[in-house]
């Protein structure tokens, strides 16, 4: 156990598998140990909006801005976090895409009217997915991409995660997180990573 309470912030596109690995780690960590975590929208799309990218890249892309249209739509009358899981879960651990039913689905879960999916297609939204974004970029203090961890008011692009870890690896993980937070002088670690992650569950 840490020897305080950290608040945690995490900034998350619901495209990104990455992100989604991240967030069960920390989601499992927050529940099992009262850590108070607040979620953001961020936005891959605005990321790399210019880039060219192609097949499944570009998919994500499309993915990205549609899913940060509805989050967008629906910040003030739903927890990011619940969203944000709603759409997670189909499109990464059951492996869906975002079609409007997947959407009017999550937003049913949410106590949403399932009409809202048509946030999806306005982009009358995009300011606002621009702005999130921007918060997140601002956070990091920097440029980065999904996820981005505020940890008592230190900032990090990452954790990346391979895949969701088992209770104990989570719990080291994060106390870990939490002794470089507590670290002024640390600035960045990298070790290579290999393919996509992993999405099962840890049993």
């Amino acid at each position: 156990m840490t020897e305080h309470a950290p608040t945690v912030d995490i900034y998350v596109d619901p495209a990104c598998p990455f992100g989604w690995v991240t967030s069960r780690w920390l989601a499992g960590v927050a529940e099992r140990r009262g850590v108070e975590v607040t979620w953001h929208q961020m936005s891959l799309a605005v990321l790399n909006d210019g880039r060219e990218m192609d097949g499944a890249h570009a998919e994500r892309m499309v993915t990205s801005r549609h899913a940060g249209r509805l989050l967008a739509a629906t910040a003030d009358l739903v927890p990011a976090k619940d969203l944000y899981l709603a759409l997670g879960r189909r499109l990464h651990t059951e492996g869906l895409a975002l079609t409007d039913d997947v959407a009017a689905a999550a937003l049913t879960e949410c106590g949403l009217d399932s009409a809202s999916t048509t946030a999806m297609y306005d982009d009358r939204w995009d300011d606002a997915v621009a702005e999130a974004h921007r918060r997140s970029q601002e956070a990091l203090g920097g440029t980065g991409g999904c996820p981005i961890t505020v940890v008592s008011g230190r900032a990090f692009f990452g954790p990346v995660l391979t895949e969701i870890p088992s209770t104990d690896e989570a719990d080291r993980l994060f106390d870990g997180l939490v002794a470089l937070s507590d670290a002024p002088a640390f600035a960045q670690m990298e070790r290579p990573r290999v393919g996509p992650p992993k999405l099962e569950e840890a049993a």
